[in-house]
């Protein structure tokens, strides 16, 4: 089992719903978001690549890529990150970790975020899933690819409510899987190759 994702940049129309319902359906603290869109000319959201007018606007939804050499896990000092071998999925325990950093650092994707301070809500009751994260003080998060609700048989939250129906889901080892139907005959990419870490998520290009 390798869970993977596919997200179609031809779809991705950069709405950030998937950002939206990560966020409160895993009931993130303010200020947290482990899920973001980015555009490739600049920094700022909608930024198009090019001069005019040739240009181009790309969006890439991003997330912890799930790697299957996850150099944040290879850097952890306490096992607190680490890559589950049933699921394929980068795990984050909270119980070990000692908010040191050092995986917030090794990570290339800066997709992690380290709890300084209690975590504060915009409202004072818990939003999303039942069995949410639990979020504590001087300890790193990241996406789980919704580990809670992959258990009960579920699907990741940003893969319900994209509007674009750009994401696809499912297992990498199995070729008649959404996730591998999807990539199959298509050209893909992954972010920062170069980097050795192998992505589980893929771009449709």
């Amino acid at each position: 089992m390798h869970y993977g994702m596919a997200i179609d940049t031809k779809l991705c129309f950069g709405c950030t719903a998937c950002a939206v319902v990560c966020k409160s359906n895993n009931n993130l603290p303010n200020n947290m978001w482990w899920n973001r869109v980015v555009t490739d000319g600049g920094k700022y959201a909608d930024t198009a690549r090019g001069i005019y007018p040739n240009v181009v606007m790309t969006h890439y939804p991003v997330n912890c890529q799930h790697c299957e050499k996850p150099a944040c896990a290879a850097a952890c000092p306490t096992g607190a990150t680490y890559r589950d071998e049933e699921t394929g999925i980068v795990v984050q325990d909270t119980e070990k970790c000692i908010g040191c950093g050092t995986c917030i650092q090794a990570c290339p994707y800066e997709v992690r975020t380290l709890n300084e301070e209690e975590p504060a809500y915009a409202v004072d009751f818990p939003l999303g899933d039942f069995d949410a994260p639990q979020h504590k003080v001087s300890t790193v998060e990241k996406c789980t690819f919704c580990g809670n609700r992959i258990a009960r048989g579920e699907v990741p939250a940003c893969m319900e409510l994209c509007p674009g129906r750009a994401r696809f889901w499912g297992d990498l080892d199995d070729p008649q899987s959404d996730v591998s139907r999807a990539i199959e005959g298509r050209e893909t990419m992954r972010l920062l190759e170069e980097e050795g870490t192998k992505p589980s998520v893929y771009y449709l290009v």
